[in-house]
């Protein structure tokens, strides 16, 4: 049988193996990011909706049957506008606020708490969104690349999720040496199939896509419908922007110059996502990629026929169906959309300590872990993120409903908080080209904060009653949560704020020790309590079993014990409500006074030992420490199994040390 001691290193090990050494808080400054690596941990989010934005699109206008797919580029055109005006906001954010909090920081600062919880709020379930929609949306391009897998896509997307925040509890900067691969293999490769598709087509040998002879049964609507139509198609495109906060949350994570790196990392960002998401949006169009929410819409389809998604589609076309670009197009999407969940288990973390840094989290997401990332809430995402996944069956079609309304949310509150920003700074500059750089970004972000405003409307409109009412519901949720802890934390400092005229010394303390038999244990306790010199002293024993008290009043007699031995009756044989309404009685009969109590316990040293005794001693001391004046002290005796484990502790101790200083030195 292994031993508490056994178990323990065992943990220690494991935990070692798979997170790594730890390292010395004065290395956090070497843990920074350059711009290449920060590209793929910061923005692998918005890079990989690239794979499914077009998608979303083509989804909702398959609605209308065949004749609204000509509609697409306008759609995709205008959120590719909306991309460049949230991009150019946000590079505004990263230079005022270098400290990195994102929209949080900027509308607290600017626009009030309640805005700033509401910021926080939506972007805390948005980060879950993102980590349960993005495993899912990879999982689904591995099933339509393999659709032997497609039973088993929830154990695939909690084990995705599992590794994901195994690499980020390992720290910032592994996460983002091991997802570079992907992100830039997702950018080679996509934009491949883009030049390569596009070339063809402009020689006059246009790639056809496998569904390009299928027809779309569905009804052209007309005047508003088709206005509501177009509008729910760019509200599902528009998931092409989730993540975009994500730089500006993490800016202390860059390298220096910070703010200009993070501002640099964005711009690279967007440059990237526009001409992905036009190229993948044309090629779509020319290949005659016919997409439908029911497969039943497809006319001319098989039987069984399983509707592939656009990205693997064109990956066909463009490469030919079983050929190495298709793998490795299809490789790569999978990476980098189960990757993109990456963005949230960086900015969620570094939301969550900052949040409770202001008391409105709990105390615990403030603390770096052994690597130095902030372990807790990487834990807690990933539980967050699992649980949504199993819910919804790891449908990335059911989850994606939920999408971007906490995205558009933080976006027009962090646009409007900036506009306040430069409106107050504005008013302490005079005239000049600091007034006129400043009016600029004033323009900006107003134009921001308008249309993504707006966009938040037309959002909640179209997909409230496809599943976006459980965010609208989960916000509040968490606003409410985080103001109850800010209460909590506020009258739990109220009630230890120490009084003007400090404690006043009790009048006198009294000990007890409580006793079932006369032993080493309670020997040593009773010659503990009575080295303290209390005012009295005394022990108790509770009568449960007439022989045995007998015994002991005899044997405590017999030794010539000095301490009075309290016999108190339990009729019911309770042990532990009798000693606790006795010392309940100490304390009415002298509220002034301290009770103290020494608890005489012995400590095994193997797990099933704890098994075979009935925690008595735990079980009282829980109760004592709810009784006001109440001290309680633990007098252990360790017996011979856990005798021999000070060794190992005393050795793990010295492991540790040793990995401490291997780890500096490195």
């Amino acid at each position: 049988m292994r031993s508490a001691w056994d178990v323990a290193n065992l943990a220690v090990l494991s935990k070692r193996v798979l997170v790594g050494r730890p390292l010395n808080s004065n290395q956090l400054k070497h843990r920074l990011l350059p711009k290449t690596l920060a590209l793929p941990v910061f923005c692998s989010d918005p890079l990989s909706s690239n794979a499914y934005a077009t998608e979303e699109i083509l989804l909702v206008l398959s609605i209308g049957g065949l004749s609204l797919l000509h509609l697409a580029p306008w759609v995709a055109a205008a959120v590719l506008a909306l991309l460049v005006i949230v991009v150019a906001s946000y590079r505004q954010t990263c230079h005022a606020y270098p400290n990195g909090g994102g929209a949080y920081a900027v509308s607290r600062e600017n626009l009030g708490r309640s805005a700033a919880l509401v910021a926080a709020s939506a972007l805390l379930v948005d980060y879950v969104l993102t980590v349960s929609v993005s495993v899912a949306a990879g999982v689904s391009n591995v099933v339509s690349a393999i659709p032997a897998l497609a039973p088993h896509a929830v154990t695939l997307s909690l084990g995705c999720v599992a590794a994901l925040a195994l690499m980020n509890l390992r720290g910032v900067k592994e996460s983002g040496t091991a997802f570079a691969l992907p992100t830039y293999g997702f950018i080679i490769v996509g934009g491949l199939m883009v030049l390569v598709g596009l070339v063809e087509t402009a020689s006059g040998h246009q790639p056809v896509a496998p569904s390009a002879s299928f027809d779309v049964r569905g009804h052209a609507p007309g005047g508003l419908l088709l206005v509501a139509l177009l509008l729910r198609a760019f509200a599902s495109g528009c998931t092409a922007l989730t993540g975009v906060e994500a730089v500006s949350n993490g800016v202390p994570n860059f390298r220096k110059p910070k703010a200009r790196n993070a501002a640099a990392t964005l711009a690279i960002m967007g440059a990237l996502t526009v001409i992905l998401f036009a190229g993948i949006t044309a090629l779509a169009l020319v290949s005659g990629v016919h997409m439908a929410a029911d497969p039943h819409q497809l006319v001319g389809a098989p039987t069984g026929y399983t509707q592939k998604t656009v990205i693997a589609q064109l990956g066909e076309a463009v490469f030919g169906t079983g050929s190495i670009g298709f793998y490795a197009l299809q490789a790569m999407t999978a990476a980098i959309l189960v990757l993109a969940a990456n963005t949230a288990f960086n900015g969620f973390p570094i939301l969550a300590s900052i949040l409770a840094e202001d008391g409105y989290m709990p105390r615990q997401f403030t603390r770096r872990g052994d690597r130095l990332a902030f372990s807790n809430g990487i834990v807690i995402l990933a539980c967050l993120a699992g649980f949504l996944i199993v819910a919804f069956d790891a449908s990335t079609t059911r989850l994606i409903q939920l999408y971007i309304i906490g995205v558009f949310v933080a976006f027009t509150l962090s646009q409007a908080g900036m506009v306040v920003h430069w409106r107050r700074l504005i008013g302490q500059v005079g005239r000049g080209t600091e007034s006129r750089r400043m009016h600029r970004s004033l323009l900006v972000n107003g134009l921001g904060a308008a249309v993504t405003a707006l966009v938040l409307v037309i959002v909640l409109l179209t997909k409230f009653t496809h599943g976006a009412w459980i965010v609208v519901i989960a916000m509040p949720a968490v606003f409410w949560m985080m103001t109850a802890v800010k209460r909590h934390y506020a009258s739990v400092r109220r009630e230890l704020a120490p009084p003007p005229a400090g404690i006043p010394l009790p009048t006198r303390v009294r000990v007890v020790v409580p006793v079932s038999t006369l032993h080493t244990p309670t020997l040593r306790a009773l010659a503990f309590a009575k080295a303290s010199r209390p005012h009295s002293l005394v022990a108790v024993t509770v009568r449960t079993d007439g022989p045995e008290t007998d015994d002991l009043m005899e044997e405590w007699a017999e030794r010539g014990i000095e301490v009075p031995l309290v016999v108190l009756q339990s009729p019911y044989r309770e042990l532990i409500r009798p000693l606790v309404r006795y010392i309940l009685e100490l304390r009415r009969e002298s509220p002034r006074e301290i009770v103290s109590v020494f608890v005489p316990e012995y400590v095994v040293g193997h797990w099933w030992e704890h098994l075979l005794h009935n925690q008595s001693a735990l079980r009282l001391k829980s109760r004592l420490l709810f009784i006001p004046g109440v001290m309680v002290t633990s007098v252990p005796w360790q017996l011979g199994s856990a005798a021999h484990e000070l060794e190992h502790a005393e050795a793990e101790l010295a492991l540790d040390d040793t990995l401490l200083v291997d780890s500096v030195a490195r």
